[in-house]
């Protein structure tokens, strides 16, 4: 068997690390640093990869990097900020009025996500977005399966709750 090479085995999950890590930091720059510097310790440590879970091992390091970082820079928890216009664009095939509800609700979930506690939104990112297993989050994560279905549950009632219709005053 020819050994795994770093590019073949890593890099392909980078856009998941990415993701992962802007909504841990709430900033595409912030999140850029992130998964560089978690780049640079999976490489380091690119012997240590003992099964083939390339994608949840380089998403442990991100938590693990985004930690650290937040211990550096307290600041980053505190900051909450939705950004103006949303990233991802319309479907082409609406019609105008159409496309414009589609970008409100995705910037209306997008906030809704972002004011989750961090606990709550990355099992939820990682569950809803980025499709892992509860036994992939709980390695992930570093918790019982039992708390991630916790965690989980907790998040999709909040996220619920802040994407009930506004009440309209007569």
């Amino acid at each position: 068997m020819a050994p795994r090479s770093f590019e073949d085995t890593v890099l392909p999950h980078l856009d998941a690390a990415f993701n992962y890590a802007r909504w841990l930091t709430r900033d595409d720059a912030e999140a850029e640093d992130v998964v560089q510097e978690a780049c640079v310790r999976a490489m380091r440590f690119f012997a240590s990869l003992r099964h083939e879970d390339a994608r949840g091992w380089l998403l442990t390091i991100v938590r693990n990097t985004w930690f650290n970082y937040v211990s550096r820079r307290p600041r980053i928890m505190e900051a909450t900020q939705v950004e103006d216009g949303p990233n991802d664009p319309a479907d082409e095939g609406l019609d105008p009025e159409a496309q414009l509800l589609q970008q409100y609700t995705v910037a209306r979930v997008r906030a809704a996500i972002e004011e989750l506690p961090a606990d709550f939104r990355e099992v939820l990112v990682l569950r809803e977005i980025e499709g892992l297993s509860y036994k992939e989050i709980a390695v992930v994560v570093c918790v019982p399966v039992g708390t991630v279905m916790s965690r989980l549950s907790r998040a999709r009632e909040r996220l619920l709750d802040a994407l009930k219709p506004m009440e309209v005053l007569p």
